[in-house]
């Protein structure tokens, strides 16, 4: 902590700066509040994704084998690209997930086995629902950052600049209530010298 002056005009910053740590605060905390529900949110949905992931995966074991003949599935189903959009969450500006642009090409249904038409339909699945799993990730990341930013302020003004303030204040009013009973001791002396001279 810096060295405090011990002035009226020093009490009076260090009351303002209480008064503005003190209205900043409960904001910041309902921040953090708000970052944890959000983060929390999202950990349920990338768990959610898992789940259908896994169950999805399993569903396929039965006929996993079938993969193995030798087809490039890749060049069936093209990816286009996934769309997003910015949402202000917070003060963060995140992803959200809009849509996976994605086409099958065009192939001879004699040329390929029939299980070719269910196993692109499951791909296309899988690539939507890890698009939107790496689409949260993203979302917890910059989320993550902001918390412990805004963690770090919470700690700033609840353990340092709040108390360095009140401590200030506290140290300023007792020097200057000090320096005013001494003034009103200095005063009576020179008062009783007075009227002992006056009597003189």
């Amino acid at each position: 902590m810096k060295k405090v002056k011990l002035t009226k005009p020093e009490l009076k910053k260090q009351k303002d700066s209480l008064k503005r740590f003190q209205r900043y605060l409960p904001t910041l905390q309902i921040k953090k509040q708000l970052l944890q529900l959000e983060m929390g949110r999202i950990l349920r949905d990338i768990k959610e994704i898992n789940g259908e992931i896994a169950r999805i995966k399993e569903s396929i074991n039965p006929w996993a084998g079938y993969l193995a003949q030798g087809i490039d599935l890749s060049q069936l189903l093209v990816i286009d690209g996934i769309e997003t959009k910015k949402v202000n969450v917070t003060g963060v500006d995140i992803p959200v997930f809009v849509a996976a642009h994605i086409h099958i090409e065009e192939y001879d249904l004699f040329e390929y086995p029939l299980w070719v038409d269910k196993a692109l339909e499951i791909l296309q699945a899988l690539v939507i629902l890890t698009a939107r799993r790496i689409i949260l990730e993203a979302q917890f990341r910059l989320l993550s950052v902001e918390l412990q930013i805004t963690s770090q302020r919470v700690n700033l003004f609840e353990k340092v600049k709040i108390p360095e303030a009140e401590n200030a204040i506290k140290k300023i009013s007792i020097h200057m209530a000090e320096q005013m009973a001494t003034a009103v001791g200095w005063a009576r002396i020179a008062r009783k010298k007075i009227q002992a001279q006056e009597r003189k």
